[in-house]
């Protein structure tokens, strides 16, 4: 895929980064809310998978783009299942992107503040911070679910530079999800790119409305002029 023009890091001060997609792999995700939730409720209920699914399906998109969509506890009441369990069994799935670390490494070593901006649970989140050696190398780290707005929510943003102090218009986000790129270009921020292979083993996807790259590699470009 083409690759848009690098980043002017000279000018940038502030780095998010989203988790699932970006700088994780998004198929455990995938796999999880697909096949895993599908398989163990249907055990549970002792009906065909195929039944389960469309009961998922319809129960997802009731709450898609909000904060219960990412919330286990919700699900947990909402399915009547351990949901962080079931998380736990899949925990081997769990991987980084090929790029995730070089990418942070060099921001490091350029004195970057790299701030972990997700909508993951706390359960998730600490999961896959327990899982990964993502952790060192992050400023801050902050849920949606501290902030009780989900990142498609343009009212997060505020809420997010109260809790950082950033200024809008030399921050960089990177996230695999148009509708919060969206919401953080409604709000101001400079600069925008999005991840268009968030899962391993689904083809890449080139946003229509911001700049795509493949992976956090193809930012690098630049980096090391400035």
């Amino acid at each position: 895929m083409n690759q848009p023009p690098p980043l002017p890091w000279s000018h940038i001060q502030t780095v998010l980064l989203d988790m699932d997609g970006t700088l994780l792999d998004l198929h455990f995700d995938n796999t999880f809310f697909r096949e895993t939730v599908p398989k163990a409720l249907a055990k549970q209920r002792h009906c065909s998978l195929a039944s389960a699914m469309e009961f998922l399906q319809q129960s997802y998109r009731q709450v898609e783009g909000t904060l219960d969509w990412y919330d286990l506890d919700y699900w947990s009441r909402t399915l009547a299942m351990d949901i962080p369990l079931l998380k736990e069994e899949v925990a081997h799935l769990i991987r980084l992107h090929p790029q995730t670390l070089d990418f942070l490494q060099k921001l490091q070593q350029h004195n970057q503040a790299i701030h972990l901006v997700t909508n993951a649970h706390a359960f998730s989140l600490a999961l896959k911070l327990r899982r990964t050696p993502i952790g060192p190398y992050l400023t801050s780290v902050t849920s949606s679910h501290l902030l009780g707005r989900p990142k498609e929510d343009v009212a997060f943003w505020p809420l997010l530079q109260n809790r950082l102090g950033f200024d809008p218009t030399t921050t960089l986000l990177v996230d695999d999800s148009e509708p919060v790129l969206l919401a953080a270009e409604q709000f101001g921020l400079g600069f925008l790119r999005h991840i268009a292979a968030p899962s391993s083993t689904q083809a890449p996807k080139r946003s229509e409305r911001f700049e795509s790259v493949r992976d956090l590699g193809v930012l690098l470009t630049g980096l090391e002029k400035f």
